[in-house]
């Protein structure tokens, strides 16, 4: 019996807790209007940034968002509200890429003469990469492309595509049954040249109709 009044009790918090989308817009506009004013609106500002009908409405806004802890105000003091913590810790988190997809950028290096070392505190993240669906990863095997430092046993980042640019390195499906990494030339005569990166070979000539676009490489990824 404990137990489900304890689980009864936890769910009625949480949803007690819970932002209206109505609640979450005022938020939004209140830290937007912070952030480029320096300081926080009045309710005559809320109701007309927000297209609120009464000030009334505004207060009763901010009396259900003090007691979730959202927002803060000072007595008899006029633009006096302010944005209580948990509202930017939430936000932080809700746009936070999963773990594993964000490493430290320390800075740059030089691949010619050396220059001064100089730390950084950036960080460099693959989500936007990972998280995208039309996204995909290829092995690459053979050396057609090593003269844009594309090696056998390199990983191409590939977005699904159905066209592309001249220059652009592609997933090319030839004749619906074979696939090949090269560069992507539409010539004069309608015809396509994929175009290898390798001084030693030569480029393949093909109908249009004979190649299919199946993505563009957007990055490559080498482990030693």
């Amino acid at each position: 019996m404990q137990f489900s009044v304890d689980i009864s009790f936890f769910f009625a918090y949480n949803i007690h807790m819970a932002l209206t989308k109505r609640q979450k817009e005022f938020l939004d506009f209140l830290a937007g209007f912070l952030d480029k004013q320096g300081y926080s609106p009045s309710y005559e500002e809320i109701a007309e940034g927000l297209s609120l009908a009464s000030l009334a409405t505004v207060h009763k806004h901010i009396m259900a968002l003090e007691a979730k802890h959202y927002v803060k105000r000072g007595f008899n003091q006029s633009r006096s509200l302010e944005i209580a913590p948990r509202y930017y810790e939430e936000q932080r988190q809700h746009h936070q890429p999963p773990p594993g997809l964000e490493m430290p950028l320390l800075g740059r290096i030089a691949a010619g003469s050396p220059v001064e070392a100089i730390a950084g505190h950036d960080t460099l993240s693959f989500a936007d990469f990972v998280g995208d669906p039309n996204t995909y990863a290829l092995q690459v095997r053979g050396e057609s492309m090593i003269e844009d430092h594309i090696m056998g046993g390199d990983y191409v980042l590939v977005e699904k595509a159905a066209e592309a640019r001249d220059g652009d390195i592609v997933v090319a499906l030839v004749d619906g049954s074979e696939t090949t990494l090269k560069r992507f030339y539409l010539e004069p005569d309608g015809r396509v040249r994929l175009q290898p990166a390798n001084s030693s070979m030569q480029p393949i000539y093909l109908p249009r109709s004979s190649v299919t676009i199946q993505g563009k490489v957007l990055a490559v990824l080498r482990r030693y």
